[in-house]
């Protein structure tokens, strides 16, 4: 079944999602990916709390919050750190950078609470307004993709699918859009509606810059389809020649290269196909 993240490979570069999704081979662990996870953690976790606790000082409160569940799944994640051969300095940094990145959005949030407290509610009351669904998994055996949406956001019957990002630039490129589409799709499946907007937090912006929507319309729903059924299409054959390489500044840059740049390009042996697995019957 495809998702967004085999889809993005695939239109990125066929050849490395044959590696990944055909030949299985691992991908090396990331820096960028470890602390992405926790982030997301973290701020999946942040609306478990009980807002009555938090309620004096909220601000405050909430920076404090945050920062002890970022601390909390840091540590938790330590033998996935480890694996990444960096220094204490270099984790520490990148900590900092993540905890600057989870206050942005502490930031945001809290202006919406106050914009609701503003007009009436308690602290508590819009806390409860504004927790959103969390990591909700959807999936269509019509079109054989799935996803899990990081937000789902309900303002009185407008309904908002998010995504939280630590990319460098607050962008919705078409890697972001074909995602975003592909969630619209799913989740139009699942309730016989449209959700009203799809976006993104960039969570190293501040602000409205961190905080980017595109309205759902059945052009985006066509994108999706469209997108769909290409990579099925596209990915049928478990022949090699039927995903080309596609030679990008991705392959290789000043700081690292793509995990499979030695088959590509330095005749590294590629291994057979993995044998299917064989089901037996009980």
């Amino acid at each position: 079944m495809q998702s967004p993240s085999s889809m993005n490979t695939y239109f990125q570069c066929p050849r490395k999602y044959y590696f990944i999704y055909k030949l299985k081979l691992p991908t090396k662990p990331s820096i960028h990916l470890v602390r992405g996870s926790v982030a997301h953690l973290a701020l999946e976790k942040l609306y478990d709390i009980l807002p009555e606790v938090i309620a004096d000082n909220h601000k405050e409160n909430l920076k404090t919050v945050i920062v002890e569940l970022l601390r909390k799944y840091w540590l938790e994640a330590k033998d996935d750190f480890d694996k990444l051969s960096m220094s204490e300095q270099q984790l520490e940094s990148y900590f900092e950078e993540t905890k600057d990145m989870l206050l942005n959005y502490i930031a945001r949030f809290t202006d919406k609470l106050e914009a609701h407290m503003f007009k009436g509610l308690s602290f508590v009351d819009a806390f409860k307004k504004l927790t959103p669904l969390r990591e909700k998994e959807y999936l269509s055996w019509d079109y054989y993709v799935k996803g899990f949406i990081d937000v789902i956001e309900d303002d009185d019957g407008k309904i908002r699918l998010m995504d939280y990002k630590t990319s460098k630039r607050a962008q919705i490129n078409d890697a972001y859009k074909l995602q975003l589409a592909v969630y619209a799709l799913l989740y139009e499946m699942e309730h016989h509606k449209k959700p009203h907007e799809v976006g993104i937090y960039f969570l190293k912006y501040k602000g409205a810059d961190g905080e980017q929507v595109i309205p759902v319309d059945e052009e985006l729903i066509k994108h999706a389809k469209f997108k769909i059924e290409q990579i099925h299409m596209s990915t049928t054959s478990d022949d090699i020649a039927d995903y080309p390489l596609h030679k990008t500044p991705l392959c290789k840059w000043s700081s690292g290269q793509c995990d499979f740049y030695d088959y590509c390009y330095n005749g590294k042996e590629i291994p057979p196909l993995p044998e299917p697995k064989v089901v037996e019957k009980k």
